[in-house]
């Protein structure tokens, strides 16, 4: 075989949360198998030296700071992509946020940012990018769920949130696969990023110690790094999955085993 299954040369793939962790490790790593990223992110410092970055190093990046909260942030990132792109190849919808809290704990507030974000954040770009999509023959959404969609843990908002994305996943998958859009879910494990850190300055715990003993307990004994997870998005957006949608690739050193 001499078909590199894995390059994205030129195809257009779009990244929430893409100025840290997980979404910055996805970015980088399409833009060096081809793609042409588009990082969307609140954070617009980051994601403007993010952009600037990949820029440098001869990749393609565009950053569009985006609340995927807002429908008219949503819509108006589907405006320029069009005008600029024409079309959309790879949508992760990867934005989340946490808030350590039981229902109780929870303020309503904190329960519909949560929701919003993780959740709300997914429905809104899909909604927007999928007739992009559609109208260039097919493409590949990735959607970031969680091992805590799959199974309890004690933050109830998050499990809510990341339990919907998986079903919304699939209910996506039979929706859209005749237009030959294939969506599918990531569930990372624990890893280091600044969300995980943030989990511990929640629980007034010392982050490295909390890290640590995330990944203690599973098979292969560490948490994951932002690179675990973007591997997993790589296959799922490449030729070698072009048979698999409504599932969730489970990413997590063998926590749920």
């Amino acid at each position: 075989m001499n078909r590199d299954y894995f390059q994205l040369k030129n195809k257009v793939c779009v990244i929430t949360g893409a100025a840290s962790g997980i979404g910055l490790a996805t970015a980088q790593l399409l833009a060096e198998v081809g793609s042409k990223v588009v990082l969307l992110d609140i954070n617009e410092k980051n994601g403007k030296e993010v952009e600037a970055d990949l820029n440098n190093q001869g990749r393609s990046a565009r950053f569009i700071k985006c609340d995927v909260t807002k429908s008219a942030d949503c819509q108006h990132v589907q405006e320029l992509l069009e005008k600029e792109y024409g079309s959309v190849d790879v949508l992760f919808n990867n934005a989340g946020i946490i808030r350590r809290k039981s229902v109780v704990e929870l303020e309503e507030n904190d329960w519909d940012l949560v929701i919003d974000v993780s959740l709300k954040g997914v429905y809104l770009l899909s909604k927007y990018l999928i007739p992009l999509m559609a109208a260039a023959g097919g493409g590949s959404i990735i959607n970031t769920g969680s091992g805590w969609g799959l199974k309890g843990g004690d933050q109830a908002a998050y499990c809510a949130a990341k339990a919907g994305v998986v079903n919304l996943t699939k209910a996506m998958a039979i929706d859209h696969g005749p237009q030959n859009i294939r969506v599918n879910c990531i569930c990372p494990g624990d890893t280091d990023t600044p969300l995980l850190r943030n989990e511990a300055k929640q629980l007034n715990l010392n982050e490295d110690i909390f890290l640590i003993s995330s990944g203690a307990d599973r098979p292969l004994a560490r948490i994951g790094k932002p690179q675990d997870i973007a591997n997993g998005v790589l296959f799922l957006a490449s030729e070698l999955a072009s048979w698999v949608t409504g599932t969730e690739l489970v990413v997590d050193g063998g926590g749920l085993a």
